[in-house]
């Protein structure tokens, strides 16, 4: 009995061994022949049975590994993480590469950053630690600022399987194939990389209300019992250049490029495009509007990576196409992969080598001269995302068409999305008040100006509120890259109104024109401008400005290091500018201190001195009369009927010393009054120095 128990539990351990040997086995062949869907199971069963720790570790990081290679970032990472506490990245530093590069693909961008530190760390000569880490860097930036597409998951069209890599066919745009792994392919077995059945074209078409037909996979011989993928149309929808990828005694023979011949309703005739030798894998083709190039991704010898796009280009003498050349200045070491060519010679394509947010990202790169493309651009967030992003097409020249992406949200493993640029809307409103009574001006003339040769008018209503935004036939007032000047005005044929804001007059009011100016140049989203006006009574007397200073009993303009009073007739200037057609009497006052007849000589020649300065500033000498008031016409101030003049009497009977100095203050000031608005130049005026300004003007003491 002891004898037939030894011998049992010696037969059942053999066996154990052999079993628990043959599951790694297995899985490790499985793993060479890049089958991960199932190497995977049988890593879990091989983990199970290891007792040896080292094997067991190793076991643990190819787990994760094909959970990487299979897409599956949140199971790969839990496997990692194992990996990680058993200390597996002292002896394999890539465990923390590839931490770094799961966390980036959900979008973890901080604890993915740590990892490509560590990296960093270990492995000082590779260089893609500090890439993945700028690369988290931008993604988090662009997640901040997205660009302003809209992108929307076309749930028509796609299934819980994979769905992806659409190409745009009919005079509308409105026929797509596209490559699923829905029920309904013609292979019966199981993708054993990705676990899915193998992809077969489908076909879909839209209805005037844009709804997608159920999709139906194209008959054969196009779809056969193995992979079928990404397809291009030529120009007249006659050929199709699609994707195949073999498969012999379970092997994958690499992908080649077919082309088929449209009969009807039907693609037919398929015939293999022979670029390289057949040990090469060629796949992705796109051809250009008049079918004169086609791009493809293939992993030629004589690249810069993994998989490179190439392209042919048609030969018509020889009615075939040339010699693959190589995109050297798009390709990367890593994977560049699913070109497409846009009507306007854009190149697009999705690549693992340039920096991006996470797997696959989307790139363009502009032509720059014949079969020759310039500076690579990420197409940034939300057209890309942590996850991998490719495939994209657009309908003709439009900021619109579809991609394909495995994000977050999504209904299937890939998923077809569209996506689009909306307009950038740009409209102008305000309100115009008067600067005194802060009251709305109601039919005062709104003017606006583009550099785009454009000129449109409107009025204020009651409220004094103005708007530019929509014309009647849907265009827009307001432009995009154009700059625009606005003016507002508001003439009155009636003189000498009263200034008291509660003036049963007030309506017959008058105002100096406005000036501003708003521009859409470099601007990229829809913005309402709100530029509002407080305009200057013309008709209602006396008109302040600001302080002109003068030193004491001289009328030249005072002009030191911490005071320049030529800087305060800037506002007078600007209101002759922007009202070419008013002449105005200019009058300078003294207060009542000091002999009669010197304050008016004072006055008149400090008046002359403020015409003189603008007339050297460009402003034509007949607009502008001097007039010294001297003492005669002390300040008045009406206010709710009520009228106060600053005269000796007045300020006399102020109580205090600071109060009477105010007066005094008060009426030494600098004023215009218009004369008539009726003014022809004879000539243009010309401003000096530019008529560039500074802030600030008018007035004095």
């Amino acid at each position: 009995m002891k004898r037939a128990l030894t011998l049992f539990f010696s037969i059942f351990l053999v066996t154990l061994l052999s079993a628990q040997k043959n599951y790694t086995q297995e899985a490790d062949n499985n793993w060479k022949s890049e089958s991960y869907f199932t190497a995977v199971d049988l890593y879990k069963k091989a983990y199970t049975k290891e007792k040896k720790k080292s094997e067991k570790i190793r076991i643990i990081f190819r787990i994760g590994e094909c959970y990487r290679l299979i897409e599956n970032p949140e199971m790969a990472i839990e496997w990692y993480l194992k990996s990680e506490k058993a200390k597996y990245g002292e002896e394999e530093p890539l465990l923390f590469f590839h931490l770094a590069e799961t966390h980036r693909l959900t979008g973890k961008y901080s604890e993915a950053k740590e990892y490509y530190n560590q990296y960093k760390q270990l492995v000082l000569s590779d260089p893609k630690g500090q890439e993945g880490f700028l690369a988290c860097e931008k993604a988090e930036k662009w997640t901040e600022k997205p660009t302003a597409y809209l992108v929307e998951n076309e749930s028509q069209l796609n299934s819980k399987q994979y769905d992806y890599s659409p190409t745009l066919m009919g005079r509308k745009k409105d026929e797509m194939i596209f490559v699923s792994s829905r029920p309904g392919t013609m292979g019966n077995e199981l993708d054993s990389r990705s676990g899915e059945s193998f992809s077969d074209l489908f076909f879909s078409e839209q209805d005037r209300k844009g709804k997608w037909s159920i999709a139906k996979p194209l008959a054969a011989p196009i779809n056969t019992e193995f992979n079928e993928g990404s397809a291009t149309i030529t120009y007249r929808d006659k050929e199709m250049y699609y994707t195949h990828c073999p498969i012999e005694k379970n092997k994958s023979q690499g992908c080649e490029i077919w082309k088929a011949t449209k009969r009807a309703t039907d693609w037919v005739e398929p015939v293999k495009m022979k670029f390289f030798d057949d040990s090469v894998t060629v796949g992705h083709p796109s051809i250009s509007e008049k079918d004169e190039l086609l791009f493809f991704s293939s992993n030629a010898p004589n690249g810069k990576g993994g998989k490179d796009i190439w392209f042919v280009t048609w030969d018509k003498e020889s009615d075939s196409w040339g010699e693959p050349q190589n995109l050297e200045s798009i390709n990367t070491p890593g994977d560049e992969m699913f070109p497409f060519i846009k009507k306007d010679g854009t190149l697009y394509f999705a690549s693992s080598g340039h920096l991006g947010m996470g797997g696959l990202d989307m790139f363009k790169a502009e032509q720059t001269g014949k079969n020759q493309w310039g500076k690579v651009e990420n197409l940034k967030y939300p057209l890309n995302s942590p996850s991998h992003d490719f495939g994209i097409v657009f309908i003709d020249n439009k900021e619109k068409g579809f991609f394909t992406s495995n994000r977050a949200g999504g209904k299937g493993g890939d998923d077809i999305y569209s996506f689009k640029l909306p307009p950038i809307i740009y409209a102008l409103q305000g309100s115009i008040k008067d600067v005194a009574c802060k009251k709305p001006i109601a039919g005062a003339i709104v003017k606006l100006i583009g550099t785009d040769g454009s000129s449109v008018e409107a009025l204020t209503d009651a409220q004094g509120f103005y708007k530019f935004d929509e014309k009647e036939n849907s265009d827009r007032y307001i432009a995009e890259n154009t700059s625009y000047t606005i003016v507002v005005s508001k003439p009155s044929p009636a003189k000498n109104i009263s200034d008291d804001c509660e003036s049963t007059d007030y309506k017959k009011r008058g105002y100096l024109a406005g000036k501003g100016q708003e521009t859409t140049v470099g601007m990229a989203k829809s913005t309402a401008f709100v530029h509002d006006f407080e305009l200057q009574c013309s008709n209602c007397g006396e008109i302040k400005f600001s302080t002109v200073l003068y030193e004491v009993a001289k009328w030249d303009l005072m002009v030191t290091d911490k005071i320049n009073s030529k800087d305060s007739l800037n506002d007078l200037y600007q209101v002759l500018i922007e009202n070419p057609n008013i002449v105005i009497e200019l009058l300078a006052h003294t207060d009542a201190r000091g002999r009669d007849d010197k304050n008016q000589i004072l006055s008149q020649k400090r008046a002359q001195s403020c015409v003189d300065y603008l007339v050297s500033k460009g402003i034509a000498a007949e607009r502008m009369v001097a007039k010294g008031m001297g003492e005669t016409s002390p300040l008045r101030l009406t206010k709710n009927g009520k009228t106060v003049v600053y005269d000796e009497a007045f300020i006399g009977s102020l109580p205090t010393k600071q109060e009477k100095e105010a007066a005094h203050q008060a009426n030494r000031r600098t004023v215009f009054s218009i004369l008539r608005d009726d003014y022809v130049p004879s000539e243009p005026e010309v401003p000096v120095d530019g008529g560039q300004e500074n802030e600030g003007a008018g007035g004095n003491q």
